[in-house]
C-alpha cells in the first residue's frame, strides 16, 4: 500500500505549518530506517491533528525522508480492537450485521474496541457476552500487529475463547445483530464470500495454523 502524502514541503512550507495550524507539536521526534549507506533518521518534524471526532482523530505528521526533501504523512488514529475465535458445539460463533459504512450486510467474528485499562482478553471476553450472550471460561491471545500501516494508526489482536456458557447479549443502542453458526470445516469458504471481512479471515486462518479448528 502506497502511503498518501501532500507532496514535497520546503523549509517555508513548514515554517507556516508551525505557525497556523493548532495542534502541531513542532518537535523533533524521529524513527529510523536502515538504507544501504547506514542508519538514516525519519525525523518527524511537525505532527498535526486536524479533525476529531472523540472515539479517532485524522492528521498528518511533515516527515524529512531518506533524500531529505519533506512530506505530510496522513493518518487516522483509532483505539485498539480485538476479535474473538469462538467455538460451541463445533460450529463457529459468528454474528451478521449491516454495516453502514459499506452499505452491505457481514457476516463476522464478534469483534470490538478495547476499553481503557483492559486486556485483549479481558475485552474479548466481553465483547462475545455483549454480542452473542456467550461466556467464556477461557480466553487466550493469538496474534496483535498492527492495521493498514500506510494510513492507520490502530492495532488489532485475536483471541481464541473456549468453554462457553450460553447466556442473553448485552448489546449497545447502536448494535443490530444475529448470531449465526458455522460448521468449523465451512467457517473459512463463509467467511471469503463477498462482502468478505478481513479481520474474520485473519482470525480463522490464525485458529486453523495453531490447530485450533
Amino acid at each position: 500500500m502506497t502511503d498518501h502524502n501532500s507532496g514535497d514541503e520546503s523549509a517555508s512550507d513548514a515554517s507556516h505549518s508551525d505557525e497556523s495550524t493548532a495542534g502541531g507539536s513542532g518537535g523533533d521526534e524521529s524513527t529510523t530506517e536502515r538504507t544501504g549507506d547506514g542508519v538514516h533518521e525519519w525525523r518527524v518534524l511537525d505532527s498535526v491533528v486536524e479533525y476529531e471526532t472523540g472515539w479517532y482523530e485524522g492528521g498528518y505528521d511533515l516527515v524529512e525522508q531518506p533524500d531529505g526533501s519533506r512530506k505530510r504523512y496522513y493518518w487516522a488514529a483509532l483505539p485498539p480492537a480485538v476479535v474473538v475465535v469462538a467455538v460451541a458445539d463445533d460450529s463457529l460463533v459468528m454474528v451478521e450485521q449491516f454495516r453502514p459504512v459499506i452499505g452491505e450486510h457481514c457476516l463476522e467474528l464478534p469483534a470490538g474496541l478495547v476499553e481503557d485499562g483492559e486486556s485483549y482478553t479481558t475485552a474479548g471476553a466481553r465483547e462475545l457476552r455483549e454480542e452473542t450472550g456467550f461466556d467464556p471460561a477461557g480466553v487466550s491471545l493469538l496474534e496483535e500487529f498492527w492495521c493498514s500501516t500506510g494510513v492507520l494508526r490502530h492495532r488489532r489482536a485475536v483471541v481464541f475463547a473456549e468453554g462457553l456458557e450460553p447466556g442473553l447479549p448485552e448489546r449497545d443502542t447502536n448494535e443490530f445483530l444475529s448470531v449465526r453458526a458455522v460448521p468449523v470445516e465451512d467457517a473459512l469458504d463463509v467467511a471469503r464470500r463477498e462482502p468478505a471481512n478481513d479481520a474474520t479471515i485473519e482470525g480463522i486462518l490464525l485458529a486453523e495454523r495453531d490447530g485450533l479448528l
